[in-house]
């Protein structure tokens, strides 16, 4: 690893029956292997899970029933996926369901993984830390970036429009060391990103409800804005008593 300019990088995206990594399957994966100046390798397929894709994730990615029967299943992809994938540090949005759902369909498959132990990069988390975008969804920072759109929601469009959004958000940094150093520390966020408050500012939300998630499964960064905003109460702190409120985003 060193200058990020010199490194090559796996781009990646799984389209699923749900949101459950463990339990859901694969309906479409998308690889592309790149460096911040060019694409060398791309690698998408539509998948058969084997199982009926519900209604709510068709709606979401728009891949039908219809669409899947005959494609491969995933283990006759998955092998040569996890070869190109092997040896580069992996960026995805919320990359870890991902990671956890690739994971789980090669245990599933009994196919040799070591994906959970390769370097990574979220750029959701690299969003956060930017700050500079009301909304992080990838689509919302496209439109912040004025990044042009490469079609519907599927899997090789947001790998492609993820790989010029994480273009802008590592022009601060100048080696990938820097980078991932930077993402090992929990980020505070500056708005509520779901739940009944979404949105709102974490010193707006009502000290009940912070009280409530702090004691949920969420991720790292956003336990720690809640925890953050707990210990301000309790010290009667603030937001006005921070000279720069957003120095840590």
């Amino acid at each position: 690893m060193g200058l990020l300019q010199h490194e090559r990088f796996i781009c990646l995206d799984c389209e699923s029956t749900g949101l459950e990594p463990t339990e859901d399957r694969i309906v479409e994966i998308a690889v592309a292997k790149f460096s911040l100046s060019e694409i060398f390798e791309q690698y998408e397929s539509l998948i058969d899970p084997g199982c009926p894709i519900p209604q709510t994730s068709q709606e979401i990615h728009k891949i039908s029933q219809e669409m899947i029967e005959g494609k491969p299943k995933i283990k006759e992809v998955l092998p040569q996926l996890l070869q190109m994938i092997k040896g580069h540090i992996i960026i995805g949005h919320g990359i870890g369901f991902d990671l956890a759902l690739i994971a789980a369909e090669a245990k599933r498959n009994q196919i040799p993984c070591t994906i959970l132990e390769a370097p990574f990069i979220d750029t959701l988390r690299l969003a956060r830390l930017y700050g500079e975008s009301p909304i992080n969804s990838l689509d919302k920072l496209r439109q912040h970036f004025n990044i042009e759109p490469q079609g519907v929601h599927r899997a090789m469009s947001d790998v492609l429009v993820n790989i010029e959004v994480f273009k802008y958000l590592a022009k601060p940094y100048k080696t990938v060391e820097e980078l991932l150093k930077v993402l090992q520390k929990p980020i505070k966020m500056r708005m509520m990103p779901l739940g009944k408050h979404k949105g709102r500012r974490f010193e707006e939300v009502p000290i009940e409800y912070l009280r409530w998630a702090e004691k949920k499964d969420f991720d790292q960064d956003l336990l720690h804005s809640i925890r953050t905003e707990l210990r301000n109460r309790k010290k009667g702190g603030g937001f006005e008593q921070s000279s720069n409120p957003f120095s840590e985003l």
